[in-house]
């Protein structure tokens, strides 16, 4: 949610940073502003309701604006409704200070009915304005530098934030600060860069710093310095970020998505590659023992979103293979149902940004508890990741597109390498069941690629269901979840409203809502639930709707059943989910685009979700 941009060097800045903010649409926004500063001048503010190009072309694609340092922004609206007033970046009264700033301060109306009687005015809506204008309060109060004036508003307010700050005394210089939402600074050739995300940055420098939680950083040109809280100096090690600029661009893609579909063969098989050697899986770098292992008594996986789903289906897998007991915890429950976890238990928190509000919370509380924690995330140096006891990296690259795919697919064959190797240590499976096992998850690329060689027919079957309103997907055992993650990415880039449910459970209610040509989705990989998944979705179709199912090459008699059917290649049933879920992917795609909707950048939605 929010994204933030910052550059100071030798260049225009403007154009640098609608090219950085236009990186960072994927993350939901509503407006777009940019503050830019040429020496000693004053800082010139643009900004506008809606799209970005609706900025770009204010500016003429920033080339009206003059100035080689400056700070931009994409808003998500919290406080205060979408309008230009409410856009960022906001300045403080005599424009002494000018920040942009992601997150939610929660202490807002507290500050400012504080600041209001110390003489400040507001004219927008926003907590933000808030922030900025206690900057500026304590700047003037005790006359110091802009580190002082920013710890000194950091131990005041309560909430999340990243903050990016330009003072008019300090020319060619911003000042950041971060508390749970997420920034990193890059650096190249005497030039200085700010972005709350990699891609916002990644053509111009893969040098970045990861600034850590309640610390400050000045940002000069090609220099960067680090402080704490009580503003003393610290050191950072430079990064280097392994992605490229081309990962982030289309590459002839119409759509991110699409590109992100195809690519899932390539990063599955990257992400089992990190861990998977000839004929053994290898955890060290992840930060597991043997004897780690063996003392797990319970395992909590938390995630919100898809991640989730990842979550149930990761849950049969670890279950069936390295029989331990696995709780699936939505992130923005789990402090607040005050979780009893057992001392011995691993706290598994699934996130592709490594940045989500909720699971970092869940984390940070199981660490309170004294429970082992590990991170499966695919953004290096992400607050998950640095503070889990353990991580497992997925080598999904970046990813552009608000719904997930190949993040989601990188997660679950990171739960496979996990669930196989638990098993193998605990003695839970055999030698020959363990390399069967590793050969098979080895395949998965392949047949993803396969699947998608085919694709032209779901592409068809889609456009015959742009009019649909409801969809129903069912399934059972893993199915269930499959169908999960199918329904999100329907209702979430379709705006068709789907539901998943398990299949035995239909007649619990559900099956009230079945009326003539409503499109239900059988799922049906799991052979021993295969009979019986086709007679729940016989008991739709007595009702009038129309069938489609999902199942694997060789189950033909599907067809005297459903009205269109899908196939996937066989593979061993713990692994169904990686490949039936590429034709719920498609098929949720391609009914979007066949409705002319925003694939990338669906209506109400952030690609992160860094605020509670």
């Amino acid at each position: 949610m929010c994204g933030i941009v910052g550059f100071t060097g030798k260049e225009q800045a403007a154009p640098i940073l609608l090219d950085g903010l236009s990186k960072l649409e994927y993350r939901g926004y509503d407006s777009a502003g940019i503050a830019v500063r040429d020496g000693d001048r004053d800082v010139d503010i643009i900004k506008a309701k809606g799209r970005l190009k609706i900025l770009a072309e204010k500016t003429n694609d920033g080339k009206a604006v003059i100035g080689s340092c400056g700070i931009g922004h994409t808003r998500w609206a919290t406080h205060g409704e979408p309008s230009e007033n409410n856009a960022h970046p906001h300045r403080s009264d005599d424009g002494n200070v000018v920040a942009v700033h992601n997150g939610i301060i929660e202490n807002y109306q507290e500050l400012k009915e504080k600041l209001v009687r110390k003489g400040y005015a507001f004219y927008s809506d926003t907590d933000t304005e808030v922030a900025v204008k206690l900057v500026d309060y304590y700047y003037k109060k005790y006359e110091g530098t802009p580190v002082d004036a920013i710890n000194h508003a950091m131990v005041r307010i309560r909430g999340s934030y990243a903050l990016a700050v330009m003072f008019n005394e300090y020319p060619e210089e911003i000042y950041v600060a971060r508390k749970d939402s997420p920034m990193i600074l890059g650096i190249e050739d005497g030039e200085s860069y700010i972005a709350s995300d990699v891609p916002a940055i990644l053509k111009y420098t893969r040098n970045v710093y990861y600034i850590g939680n309640m610390e400050m950083a000045r940002v000069r040109k090609g220099e960067i310095t680090f402080y704490n809280l009580d503003g003393d100096e610290i050191e950072k090690e430079l990064k280097t970020i392994d992605w490229n600029a081309e990962a982030a661009e289309k590459a002839g893609y119409e759509h991110f998505m699409m590109k992100e579909i195809h690519e899932q063969p390539k990063v599955v098989g990257d992400t089992i590659n990190s861990v998977v050697k000839e004929n053994f899986i290898d955890l060290t770098d992840i930060g597991l023992s043997e004897e780690d292992i063996k003392k797990i008594s319970q395992m909590y996986i938390v995630a919100c979103g898809s991640a989730y789903h990842v979550g149930i289906a990761a849950q049969y897998v670890i279950e069936d293979l390295a029989k331990i007991p696995v709780r699936v915890e939505l992130g923005s429950e789990f402090r607040y149902r005050k979780p009893l976890l057992d001392k011995n238990g691993l706290v598994v928190v699934i996130s592709q940004s490594g940045e989500t509000a909720d699971s970092l919370a869940a984390l940070r509380e199981a660490k309170e508890k004294g429970v082992r924690t590990l991170g499966i995330v695919n953004v290096v140096g992400s607050s998950i990741a640095r503070e889990a006891d353990s991580v497992f990296y997925t080598l999904a690259g970046p990813e552009i597109a608000v719904a997930t795919t190949k993040a989601y697919s990188t997660q679950l064959v990171a739960t496979y390498a996990l669930a196989i190797q638990f098993a193998k240590v605990r003695e839970e499976i055999s030698e020959e069941r363990y390399v069967e096992l590793i050969r098979e998850i080895k395949t998965l690329p392949e047949k993803i690629e396969k699947i998608l060689k085919d694709k032209e027919r779901i592409q068809w079957f889609a456009s015959k269901q742009v009019n649909a309103h409801d969809v129903f997907f069912v399934g059972r055992g893993i199915d269930y979840a499959i169908c999960m993650e199918g329904s999100l990415k329907m209702k979430e880039i379709s705006y068709i409203h789907s539901e998943a449910y398990a299949a035995g459970e239909l007649k619990h209610g559900t099956i009230s809502l079945i009326e003539d040509d409503i499109l239900v989705v059988g799922v049906l990989t799991q052979s021993e639930l295969y009979e019986k998944t086709i007679s729940n979705m016989l008991e739709c179709k007595s009702r009038g709707a129309y069938l489609m199912g999902l199942t694997t090459f060789g189950r033909y008699d599907i067809e005297d059943t459903v009205d269109f059917t899908v196939y996937i290649p066989k593979t061993d049933p713990l692994f169904a989910t990686s490949l039936a879920v590429i034709p719920l992917q498609l098929l949720g795609y391609y009914i979007s685009v066949a409705k002319g909707l925003d694939v990338d950048k669906p209506r109400n939605l952030a690609k992160s979700v860094t605020v509670e």
